[in-house]
């Protein structure tokens, strides 16, 4: 699947992944190829994206992730 994850003013990750872990309103989540649609708020915490290459973390505030037609984007 597509992820994006971008600040107002930077693009943190673009590229694709195998999964995405996230600090979600409800709890942490995570997310897969041809996940349902989804629209959610993010709690401050930790955002980790799976690659082939490996794994990449990233340190959150909060913001809003959305998914879907396979393509998750997270706004910070």
């Amino acid at each position: 699947m597509k992820v994006t994850i971008a600040k107002v003013d930077q693009n943190l990750f673009s590229g694709d992944a195998i999964s995405l872990t996230l600090p979600g309103s409800a709890g942490e989540l995570t997310v897969l190829s041809n996940h349902a649609p989804l629209i959610t708020t993010l709690n401050a915490g930790t955002v980790t994206v799976r690659t082939k290459e490996g794994e990449q973390t990233f340190a959150i505030e909060g913001g809003v992730l959305e998914v879907s037609r396979n393509e998750a984007v997270v706004v910070l």
